[in-house]
């Protein structure tokens, strides 16, 4: 699913994150840009041992939640990981939608900063963390839909989303901003 906003679009795809063909991915990490599971370790597997002596080197205090960090990629065919920190699910007591839009934010400047033309996002905070996907879907395409609409870049902002119900709560939401 494609849907354009402005010069730019935003891409919907069921798939492995680590296969895709941008400028940047965006990893699911954690606070302490520790590797993990997930999308965190199939990234990480697939960049190699160098992002993480990197991570470890430049940012040794880690990454707050709802911020991110920009590494090299390692063995990824990308220019840029871009290490973003989603908040754990607490009920939404605790400004968890405010920190995962800050998270895309973030990421969204490093793209343009890097001059990327392309990124890619999984559902960020929507596994281990159980951030309900379908409040993430919400949250994740409306603060990139306006970024999108303020910035020129990136032109290609593609989620990549790993399971067919995930995939599903992201199309309804994007769906909905264009009826």
């Amino acid at each position: 699913m494609k849907v354009h906003f402005g010069i730019s679009r935003i891409e919907l795809v069921q798939g492995d994150i680590a296969q895709q063909q941008v400028d940047a991915i965006v990893n699911a990490a954690n606070a302490q840009l520790a590797g993990g599971g997930g999308v965190d370790g199939a990234i990480h597997r697939a960049a190699g041992p160098t992002v993480m002596e990197e991570t470890r080197t430049r940012y040794p205090l880690g990454c707050p939640t709802g911020d991110a960090v920009a590494t090299g990629a390692g063995k990824l065919t990308v220019k840029f990981l871009f290490h973003a920190v989603g908040p754990i699910w607490r009920g939404g007591r605790e400004q968890e939608a405010d920190l995962l839009r800050s998270a895309h934010r973030r990421s969204l400047q490093f793209a343009a900063k890097h001059d990327c033309a392309s990124i890619a996002f999984p559902a960020l905070s929507t596994g281990a963390y159980r951030f309900p996907v379908d409040l993430a879907a919400e949250n994740a395409l409306d603060e990139t839909r306006t970024f999108l609409l303020t910035h020129p870049d990136p032109l290609i902002v593609r989620f990549v989303l790993f399971d067919a119900g995930t995939y599903a709560a992201f199309a309804r939401v994007l769906d909905g901003f264009i009826q």
